[in-house]
């Protein structure tokens, strides 16, 4: 999308949906107001390069205030989660972007695509797949907290990957040992433990405290207590999900619902 002049009207409210907008810089971008729920939360430019990721389950507005060419990505949030549960990352609850961020593999990506969206007609879909799987790797990765191994030797093959995820989902609130789970995947629990570490940058323990986290922001955005959302997420009760979930996100439940719940 791009705009040569100074003349743009505020951009009508942008219609909430369960997708994420994530868009690149392809030139310096000097100036913009942006609204979210009602309140500005961005006033100035971004250089070329510079990423932003907003969720659409909020309320956004845009105003440009000076010429733009950027390329936009409409990503719903149902195909982000079918891609990390079928590579095994279930855990995942959503990207966290800063403002200014600057990213040129995204940019790389965005410029690889532009001819195919100059043509469409033309364009190849085996490209166009390995596209969306290469920006859908990147994106988790770097902002959605998914670790993928840079290296496959000492790791978890992909059956024990599945296994090891899908038993630790269906114990949210059951217990188990660490030698339960090795059994599962017909691996001794020291084996074990170092083939999940180097396949998930994280032991057992913390993948499904994080999983229990994640879907902890998921009932955040629906109207359950966050009494009953500490029991259903295998919490000890409020005061231990407010303890840990302070811990990885940095603010309490009920204040990142009150960011992040749809308006």
């Amino acid at each position: 999308m791009s705009y040569d002049k100074f003349d743009l009207p505020p951009s009508p409210v942008i219609p909430c949906g369960d997708a994420f907008s994530v868009i690149t810089q392809l030139t310096d971008f000097q100036s913009h107001r942006l609204w979210r729920g009602g309140t500005l939360v961005y006033d100035g430019g971004h250089p070329r390069g510079t990423l932003a990721i907003t969720d659409l389950r909020d309320q956004w507005q845009c105003h440009h205030l000076s010429p733009f060419d950027n390329v936009r990505f409409h990503i719903p949030f149902s195909n982000v989660r079918a891609f990390t549960e079928e590579v095994g990352r279930p855990e995942f609850a959503g990207f966290v972007c800063p403002p200014g961020t600057k990213d040129d593999v995204v940019l790389g990506l965005a410029q690889a695509l532009l001819p195919a969206l100059a043509n469409p007609e033309r364009a190849s879909q085996l490209f166009l797949e390995q596209i969306n799987l290469a920006m859908l790797t990147h994106l988790t990765q770097t902002y959605g907290g998914i670790h993928f191994p840079s290296r496959r030797k000492g790791v978890l093959a992909a059956w024990q990957e599945r296994r090891a995820t899908d038993f630790l989902a269906a114990h949210l609130n059951a217990q188990f040992s660490i030698a339960d789970l090795a059994t599962e995947c017909g691996l001794s629990r020291s084996y074990f433990i170092k083939a999940f570490k180097e396949t998930f940058g994280r032991t057992p323990y913390r993948w499904l405290i994080e999983y229990r986290v994640a879907r902890a922001k998921q009932m955040l955005l629906l109207d359950t207590t966050i009494a009953e959302i500490a029991i259903s997420c295998g919490f000890a009760d409020q005061s231990h999900l407010t303890r840990v979930f302070s811990e990885i996100v940095g603010e309490a439940p009920g204040t990142w619902r009150r960011k992040n719940r749809p308006q």
